[in-house]
C-alpha cells in the first residue's frame, strides 16, 4: 500500500465515502496518513465549497484550511444568507443538506399580524419562526434549486412545525402536501396533529420526496389546506428541511 501515489489512493477513496475513509484510518499508521490527507478529504467537500463558506453567518473558517476539519465542521448545521437557511453535510455520505427557514417560505397572509406573529421560539434553530394566529386559508411554499444539492440523489422535504397547546381547527381536514419539478409532480394529503407516540416538540411533516439528476432545475414544495373555511390556529412553522432519503 505504500508503493500506491497519495492522488492515486485520493482518486480510489473518492468512489467510498467519508465514512470509509474514517474506518481505513484504523487500519494502520500508513493508512491513516493517506486517509487524513487534504486529497482524499477534498473529494467529500461540494464544488463550491468556497462559495459556501462565504456565505456563513459569522464565519471562522477557510477552504484553504486542513480539509477534513473542513469537512468536519460543515458536518455541524450552519447558518448562511444572513440567518434565512442551514446548510450542513451529512456526515456518513457526504450528501448536501439544507433548511429553509420560515421567513424563507411564501406564506399567505404571512406579514399580516392579524393572521400569524414572528418570535423567537424554543428549539428553533433561527431567530424566529412564525405561529398561526388564526386564519381560514392555510398555505406555504419553499423552493430550491437542484444546483445547490448533492447530484443523483434522493431527497424528502420536511416541513418542520410544533403544535402549539392553544391549537384548534388544523386537523379538521387533511392537509394538501406537493413536491414539484418542472417534469415531475408528488401530491398526498396529511392531517396535522401531534402523533400520541413522541414526546417531540418538533415535529417533521413529509412534503415528499424527489431525485436530483445533473440538470439544475427549481423544486417547488408546500403544503396548504383551503377547503375548509373553519378558523385555525396553533400551528408554529420552522421552516423546510431538505435531506437525502434514506432507502
Amino acid at each position: 500500500m505504500e508503493r500506491v501515489p497519495e492522488d492515486c489512493f485520493a482518486h480510489i477513496l473518492s468512489f467510498a465515502s467519508p465514512q470509509d475513509a474514517c474506518s481505513l484510518c484504523l487500519v494502520s499508521t500508513t493508512l491513516q496518513s493517506m486517509a487524513d490527507s487534504d486529497c482524499v478529504w477534498e473529494k467529500f467537500l461540494p464544488l463550491d465549497c468556497q462559495e459556501i463558506v462565504s456565505r456563513i453567518v459569522n464565519p471562522s473558517l477557510s477552504c484553504s484550511s486542513n480539509k477534513k476539519h473542513v469537512f468536519v465542521t460543515l458536518c455541524r448545521p450552519q447558518l448562511i444568507d444572513g440567518g434565512n437557511k442551514i446548510f450542513w453535510i451529512e456526515k456518513n455520505s457526504g450528501k448536501i443538506c439544507y433548511q429553509l427557514s420560515a421567513r424563507e417560505l411564501s406564506i399567505a397572509w404571512g406579514k399580516c399580524p392579524l393572521y400569524w406573529s414572528w418570535k423567537p421560539v424554543e428549539g428553533s434553530r433561527f431567530e424566529e419562526a412564525a405561529e398561526l394566529r388564526t386564519i381560514c386559508w392555510l398555505e406555504m411554499n419553499g423552493s430550491i434549486s437542484t444546483g445547490m444539492l448533492s447530484p443523483k440523489t434522493l431527497y424528502g422535504a420536511y416541513l418542520k412545525v410544533k403544535i402549539a397547546d392553544r391549537a384548534y381547527g388544523l386537523d379538521s381536514l387533511p392537509s394538501h402536501v406537493s413536491v414539484e419539478l418542472p417534469n415531475y409532480k408528488s401530491h398526498g394529503t396529511v392531517y396535522i396533529r401531534r402523533p400520541s407516540h413522541t414526546h417531540e416538540e418538533w415535529l417533521e411533516i413529509e412534503l415528499g420526496s424527489f431525485y436530483t439528476g445533473l440538470d439544475k432545475e427549481v423544486v417547488k414544495m408546500g403544503l396548504k389546506e383551503v377547503k375548509g373555511v373553519h378558523l385555525k390556529g396553533g400551528l408554529i412553522v420552522d421552516g423546510i428541511e431538505i435531506r437525502p432519503k434514506m432507502v
